[in-house]
């Protein structure tokens, strides 16, 4: 065993620069010369303030059968308010460094204290594939540093000897059987063990189920290895899309519906100035670019990026809390500016972000209107707006709005009427027994209902003009226990805008 030890001196933080990356200096490995395994040992103290990236060069002869690393750091006591040791960890191969992922080879974040990566296996958040001779990078992420600074180990193992068969990987198919065009239940940010999850994708599958989810979407942190791992788990009665949950320090974004094995990098910040590369990257890979849980409270859980190439948001994330009612306060209000300004809206979605017992899949769901159970279908209306929220398979709700001509709109569409022509809008509810209803519009909250029957099903009306009202959207909410607070939400809608487009 070699040891070795690394620090990182202040003037290489003074010019990387906090959201840089920073390489150290090289570990080598002498060729096999009839050895079985050779291990290195390397110690080394990152300060606060360190860069976002620290990559250890790791030379690798030929005739390397696996690579295993292993790691531990200290996590010192800190006072209360101060942030302790986090360390990230991943590997890159040959192929390099650079932004985009071409050297990708695994991300673990802090979810595990080692891996291994050969051609024909990996350990779940990694690649499999052949261990080529060159330079290798393992990628260390300080996600957090305590004021004392975070002294690691790193232990790098390299295995000789001939390799295996990497596995040509198979997808699921882009279609279930699906019911024509009809409302289809989703839940589309979901974690595997493949990366900071505890659930098998069988197990996810299974829980899908049970929840009456038509579609799901996988959103592992910074990693497309889960990817071949689902298409057993595909049927008829269940849509399987692929994607990544791309987890920036300066917010996360979910990637939906990408072409499988798509990978989407993420190490940059917004004062970068490279989020609309990668968004481009999701857009051409087929997919929908979806802010997750913009107003988390989570270290770079909050969204900086801005808007401007977003399909949808994730307004409803995980069972509801304070920072989804921030956030849902937030679209409403780019709802009213895209009124103002007559420009294209951003719809909302809810979806579950579950990783382990005892979160539930499918709690939040988005139903969506498509024409039928593919990939495209569902894109199509999530990205039109023809969906709502609800909290889980019990509620349903459906949300309209007439003239008096017949004129008729549904979620996410317009209702052309004149200015000043009367509309009715009507929501039909089931399964929220003493929910209240609530219609929305650019003016604020216009009307609340008595609470619904026990029985949990109801109608509820009101009259409007669109001179009076650009658009309206519901909500259904629990009984409230804090005075004039709005009770916890059971379901909300996209909005149905109201009279004819300017212009």
């Amino acid at each position: 065993m070699h040891e070795d030890a690394h620090g990182i001196g202040r003037r290489a933080l003074f010019v990387t620069g906090a959201a840089a990356a920073l390489t150290l200096g090289s570990v080598s490995f002498a060729a096999a010369d009839g050895q079985d395994q050779e291990t290195r040992t390397l110690r080394g103290t990152l300060p606060p303030g360190s860069p976002d990236f620290v990559y250890v060069p790791v030379e690798v002869p030929s005739g390397v059968r696996e690579i295993k690393v292993s790691y531990t750091y200290d996590k010192p006591s800190v006072p209360a308010g101060t942030q302790g040791n986090a360390l990230d960890i991943g590997i890159f191969d040959e192929r390099g460094t650079d932004l985009g992922g071409r050297g990708f080879r695994g991300w673990s974040g802090g979810a595990r204290s080692e891996f291994f990566v050969r051609a024909d296996d990996a350990t779940p958040g990694y690649v499999p594939g052949p261990v080529r001779e060159g330079t290798w990078y393992v990628a260390l992420g300080p996600y957090t540093v305590a004021p004392q600074g975070l002294s690691y180990e790193l232990t790098i193992t390299l295995t000789y000897g001939e390799p295996g068969g990497t596995p040509q990987p198979v997808y699921p198919p882009s279609r279930a059987k699906g019911r024509g065009r009809a409302w289809y239940r989703g839940d589309c940010h979901l974690h595997s063990w493949y990366s900071d999850g505890r659930r098998t994708p069988a197990e996810i599958a299974a829980l899908a189920r049970a929840a009456g989810l038509d579609f799901i979407n996988s959103s592992d942190h910074n990693t497309h290895s889960s990817h071949p791992h689902w298409a057993a788990e595909a049927g008829d009665d269940l849509l399987i899309m692929l994607g990544e949950e791309v987890t920036t320090r300066n917010g996360h974004v979910v990637a939906l519906g990408t072409e499988p094995g798509t990978f989407v990098d993420w190490r940059y910040r917004a004062r970068d100035n490279r989020f609309g590369k990668f968004a481009r990257q999701i857009h051409r890979a087929g997919g929908l670019v979806v802010p997750a849980h913009p107003h988390a409270t989570c270290v770079g859980c909050g969204w900086k990026f801005g808007f401007g190439e977003a399909d949808a948001i994730e307004v409803w994330n995980g069972p509801y809390t304070p920072d989804d009612e921030v956030t849902l306060a937030e679209w409403d209000n780019q709802l009213v500016a895209s009124v103002r300004e007559g420009r294209d809206w951003l719809p909302a979605m809810g979806n579950s972000d579950a990783h382990r017992d005892p979160d539930a899949v499918g709690t939040p769901q988005t139903v969506v209107l498509a024409d039928d159970l593919t990939r495209e279908a569902i894109q199509a209306g999530i990205r039109a707006g023809r969906s709502y929220i609800a909290e889980s398979k019990n509620v349903s709700v459906s949300f309209t709005a007439s003239g008096d001509k017949g004129q008729h709109a549904g979620i996410g569409e317009r209702l052309e009427v004149d200015h000043d022509a009367p509309v009715i809008v009507r929501l039909e509810a089931s399964g929220a027994p003493r929910c209240t209803v609530r219609f929305i519009t650019d003016q604020g909250v216009l009307f609340t209902s008595d609470p619904l029957p026990v029985s949990g099903s109801g109608t509820v009306e009101w009259r409007t003009t669109p001179a009076y009202a650009a658009y309206v959207r519901a909500e259904l909410r629990h009984e409230t226990a804090v005075g004039p607070v709005p009770g916890v939400m059971a379901a909300f809608t996209n909005p149905i805008f109201l009279g004819r487009v300017a212009g």
